[in-house]
């Protein structure tokens, strides 16, 4: 008999460990309850502008730049002839300020300049569009063109005070 009573008892655990819960789960006390589930749709948006907006990196290098040494000048009263006129001309058009930029091989005075340099590259754009006559403002990583897909979700407003 005991026998029997004990695989009664190990029997109705069993039974009562495999059937599923039957209780409701119910929220503790002073918790809000759930929010109802959302009403969403996908409609569409006039595009009303799109602007590029750009990050502004900066890189500087070293660069090696070699001048000419010059040679001696030739006074302009020992120029003659077609020496004179082919000099005139040379100076007219090779500006003074600006450094000759040479071989390094050439024998011409050498050393590393740091050159500056600015690039623009865009990280996406700041589009004004309209949907049911109210304007909005979102930064997009394309450019959506003439229309904008838009998201739109109702929610009822369930406040604590029962409004």
């Amino acid at each position: 008999m005991l026998r029997s009573e004990l695989a009664l008892s190990i029997l109705l655990l069993a039974a009562a460990a495999a059937t599923p819960g039957m209780a409701q789960d119910v929220p503790p006390e002073g918790t809000p309850p759930p929010p109802p589930p959302e009403n969403v749709r996908i409609d569409y948006a006039k595009v009303l502008s799109a602007e590029p907006v750009y990050q502004t990196l900066r890189a500087t290098s070293m660069v090696e730049r070699c001048t000419e040494t010059p040679e001696s000048p030739v006074p302009e009263q020992e120029r003659r002839g077609l020496s004179r006129v082919v000099g005139a001309v040379r100076d007219v058009l090779t500006p003074s300020e600006e450094v000759e930029e040479v071989a390094p091989s050439a024998g011409g005075d050498c050393r590393m300049v740091p050159v500056e340099r600015e690039f623009r590259r865009p990280i996406g754009y700041d589009v004004d569009y309209v949907h049911k006559g109210v304007k909005y403002r979102s930064r997009l990583p394309y450019d959506p063109g003439n229309r904008v897909r838009v998201r739109v979700s109702v929610t009822p407003v369930v406040g604590a005070s029962g409004e």
